[in-house]
């Protein structure tokens, strides 16, 4: 969550009155009990913590933090059950414990929250039935089977809450992602058409005159290789340019044909070996499942050969990238190149494809941006999943013609 002071504001407002509203309970309950035994004690020590969780979460934000929320918040809705069962409303709050872990976007904390309720509902209910002598816990056997199917329903119904909330996230998630993408190829089409016009014809020139006095015989050897060096850099200004304008306007008159995928990414690995080998980096292919791609080979090549040199160079000097496919039950086939280098932080993930960023030192940013361009041309995805100091994932998703049986080795 992107704690700015407006969100912070509100969520210190927000917990201040829960916090409010927990001590506010401790204090009206505890006067009924002439003495206080080692369960009430222990229920202070909750709120207090519960309470220094909360407070202290925008600080922390982190995975343990919010597990630490979620155990605390369950022993205290369970020992409120537990020691006020006069007060059947906290039945209630414990049917309801699953749904605090949804505001943590969280799948891994939801299904934790779930199981764990389910399983320490049915031990506690059977335990202050069966084991606990104390007729304040008779309403537990008056209406046995209408407890456990309020229960299991109001479990149901939080899962349907959450699931749908999820996919809603997602959902917006997904568009504000094609709206960047979007944005980004309009402000580099753009980019693009000034970049041409202003600065391709001038190179040009430029370029002409160098070449012309590099062959200058009275120039010494020296100053030849001066000359051959600026019309080199005027080359990479040009293909830079040339990047651009794919970017801008993509070739839509290329021929598109059938392709077997095996070969063609047989093909591009035959292409790239040389590269790898300079670096001593291996490419293992596990092709387990072929199709028949409709698309032009040599965008293909383009695509394939941006993403794997672009894993080499991420990888240190001897490590190995892996190319796999598998076929989606949706019609599209998964291409993933996996490297295990440097890997990328979520801020670096969200700026990949911008133009002029780039992580290399050389690098202009317009490879993965072409990448993006080709694979929305044919109708597929592409994703990038990465982490720090662990290594990258990039997964093409393409629309297949028709599966194809696997060659024989």
């Amino acid at each position: 969550m992107n704690w700015n002071k407006e969100n912070k504001l509100f969520y210190y407002i927000f917990m201040s009155v829960i916090i409010f509203l927990m001590i506010v309970g401790l204090i009206a309950a505890l006067p009924e009990y002439k003495f206080l035994n080692g369960m009430h004690y222990f229920h202070i020590l909750i709120v207090i913590m519960l309470s220094v969780y909360l407070l202290i979460y925008p600080v922390r934000s982190t995975f343990i933090m919010r597990l630490c929320i979620i155990l605390t918040g369950m022993v205290f809705f369970y020992l409120m059950f537990y020691l006020y069962p006069e007060t059947r409303f906290s039945f209630i709050l414990i049917c309801f414990v699953p749904a605090t872990s949804i505001l943590f976007f969280d799948k891994k904390l939801f299904n934790f929250a779930l199981i764990a309720n389910l399983v320490l509902f049915f031990i506690g209910y059977f335990s202050l039935l069966y084991l606990v002598e104390d007729n304040r816990y008779d309403f537990l056997d008056f209406n046995m089977v209408g407890n456990m199917t309020n229960f299991l329903g109001s479990q149901a119904i939080i899962f349907f809450i959450y699931k749908m909330f999820i996919e809603r996230i997602k959902e917006q998630q997904l568009y504000y992602e094609q709206l960047q993408q979007s944005e980004r190829q309009r402000m580099t089409g753009q980019l693009a058409a000034a970049v041409a016009h202003e600065i391709r014809n001038p190179l040009t020139v430029v370029k002409g005159f160098l070449q012309l006095y590099g062959q200058d015989n009275q120039l010494g050897k020296e100053a030849q290789g001066h000359f051959k060096l600026m019309v080199d850099e005027l080359e990479v200004a040009e293909h830079v340019i040339s990047q651009f304008l794919m970017v801008s306007k993509p070739n839509q008159d290329l021929s598109i044909v059938e392709i077997d995928m095996e070969k063609a990414i047989k093909g591009v690995v035959d292409i790239i070996k040389s590269y790898g080998l300079l670096r001593d980096n291996t490419i293992t292919l596990s092709i387990k499942e072929n199709a028949m791609l409709k698309i032009n080979i040599i965008e293909f090549h383009q695509l394939m050969i941006n993403i794997i040199k672009n894993a080499m160079e991420a990888s240190k000097e001897g490590e190995e990238v892996r190319i796999e496919t598998r076929l989606e039950k949706n019609g599209q086939v998964e291409i993933s190149i996996i490297d295990h280098g440097c890997g990328m932080d979520d801020s670096e993930l969200n700026t990949l494809g911008l133009p002029f960023y780039s992580l290399k030192t050389k690098g202009t940013g317009l490879g993965m941006m072409i990448c993006f361009n080709l694979v929305e041309k044919y109708k597929g995805k592409l994703k990038v999943y990465s982490e720090k100091g662990i290594g990258t994932i990039v997964r093409i998703y393409l629309p297949i013609e028709k599966v194809n049986t696997i060659n024989e080795k």
